[in-house]
């Protein structure tokens, strides 16, 4: 069997589900389990309607969700016609609407917004989608189950962004999905959403249903996990901000886990996690474009000194300079766990004798963070920085590399540089305002160059 992941572009309307369709019937024979996105910009619209509701507006957040109704009915009509279960699909689809305006009147009576109550709102996206999706392959005669993922996916309590347990989610899909499959069905479930021990809904964080993709193919030991979505697969380089990047049709697993960490949107940085702990490959494909080659990622693919560029702004550097650090067992321990307790993560790190520097994508928690860092030691903020990261499994075996890297980017200012422990991924702290020409004077370096010339 194999999971099949379409993306919120590629299910954003009545053609691109028609496509998802045909491309799940190509699917047939290899057994697929569907997982589906919220429709393009659904997430972002029920984030908007409950902050607008917390905020006492609750005229305009109920506005917003008969928008999402609207949309979801039309395209219901598209799809569906009339006659048949249509009728019941639209009620259904109309009554957690229903749901979602009462929650949004609830929150405007309490007044603020918790990390509990977004997530109830947020996981109607993938509800109202997967039911939609679902009633689609029927009526394209494809012979799809809806499967709630909830019943599914077991988390933490962490709303907003809740750890699965790989365990409890290998047993649940064990029990809920392969008696589906034995019997010839197409279970459709909805990504990013899952369910507490206490049964409380959660979500793992925005670009989730990719998470979920790769979770469930563990869980079932899929032979491949494609995840369909608007591009062609990896690319060298953002090709929004560099348009001679080229697609890389296979990659390694580390390395596309270090690029999805460093800003390859393509991917969800921890889609890859689940997939290489069970040797499961990945493949990145567009719907839109369903006969192209797509980009395959696996254990096998060949070592390049650098595979891509990638590259993310809004980087926030923290500085910690402590006397204390000189010569002390247990600093680095200490400090991390300050980071732990207040749940931020730390991308980059740089040290010195008497200094700790790190990146952090998520300033959320910020205030509180430094707080207890101060305790440690003098620390200062440097805001709007960026992180362009030079990937390539072989790049720590060519150290002319580096120095190619560096030499490519004369003239901006440098703020940090870490090489990771595995030796494939170069990241260089620089001026967020200096992101694109970054990425476009490596790209130029590494992958426009003539061999000759290089």
């Amino acid at each position: 069997m194999i999971v099949v992941k379409f993306g919120g572009t590629s299910v954003a309307d009545a053609a691109a589900i028609a496509r998802a369709a045909a491309i799940t019937r190509s699917r047939a024979p290899r057994r697929p389990v569907v997982v589906v996105s919220a429709l393009a910009r659904a997430t972002n619209e029920l984030l908007a309607a409950a902050e607008q509701a917390a905020q006492g507006q609750l005229i305009v957040a109920l506005r917003g969700i008969e928008g999402l109704r609207e949309r979801h009915l039309v395209e219901a009509d598209a799809l569906l016609g009339n006659g048949g279960d249509a009728d019941d699909v639209r009620a259904e689809l109309s009554a957690m609407c229903d749901e979602l305006a009462s929650l949004s009147e609830a929150l405007s009576v309490l007044g603020h917004l918790t990390p509990r109550s977004l997530d109830a709102i947020a996981a109607y996206g993938e509800l109202l989608s997967a039911a939609l999706v679902q009633a689609a392959f029927r009526r394209y005669d494809l012979p799809a189950d809806l499967v709630d993922a909830r019943d599914v996916m077991v988390t933490d309590e962490l709303h907003t962004r809740a750890v699965p347990d790989l365990d409890a989610i290998t047993e649940n899909a064990r029990r809920v999905l392969l008696p589906m499959l034995s019997q010839g069905r197409l279970p459709v479930v909805g990504g990013f959403i899952g369910r507490s021990p206490g049964g409380v809904t959660t979500t793992i964080g925005r670009g989730g249903g990719d998470f979920s993709a790769a979770l469930l193919g563990a869980a079932l030991g899929a032979e491949a996990i494609e995840i369909w979505t608007d591009v062609d697969g990896m690319l060298t380089a953002d090709p929004r901000v560099v348009e001679r990047a080229r697609l890389i049709e296979v990659i390694r697993f580390d390395e596309a886990a270090e690029l999805a960490t460093f800003g390859a949107k393509v991917l969800h940085p921890s889609t890859i996690a689940p997939a290489v702990q069970r040797g499961i490959p990945v493949f990145i494909f567009n719907s839109r474009r369903p006969e192209g080659r797509g980009t395959r990622i696996t254990a096998d693919a060949p070592r390049r000194a650098v595979s891509a560029i990638a590259g993310k702004g809004n980087v926030t550097v923290i500085k910690v300079n402590s006397s204390r650090m000189l010569l002390a067992p247990g600093f680095l321990r200490t400090l991390f766990e300050v980071f732990e307790r207040h749940h931020t993560s730390v991308d980059v790190v740089a040290t010195s004798e008497v200094s700790v520097s790190v990146t952090v994508d998520d300033p959320s928690r910020l205030d509180a963070l430094l707080v207890d860092l101060r305790a440690l030691g003098d620390v200062s903020i440097e805001r709007q920085r960026a992180v362009v990261a030079v990937v390539g499994a072989g790049l720590g075996g060519d150290s002319t590399t580096m120095a190619r890297a560096l030499g490519a980017l004369h003239g901006l200012r440098v703020h940090m540089i870490s090489l990771s422990a595995t030796e494939i991924n170069l990241t260089i702290i620089i001026d967020g305002d200096r992101l694109g020409d970054a990425m476009r004077a490596l790209h130029a370096e590494f992958f426009d160059r003539p061999p000759e010339a290089a």
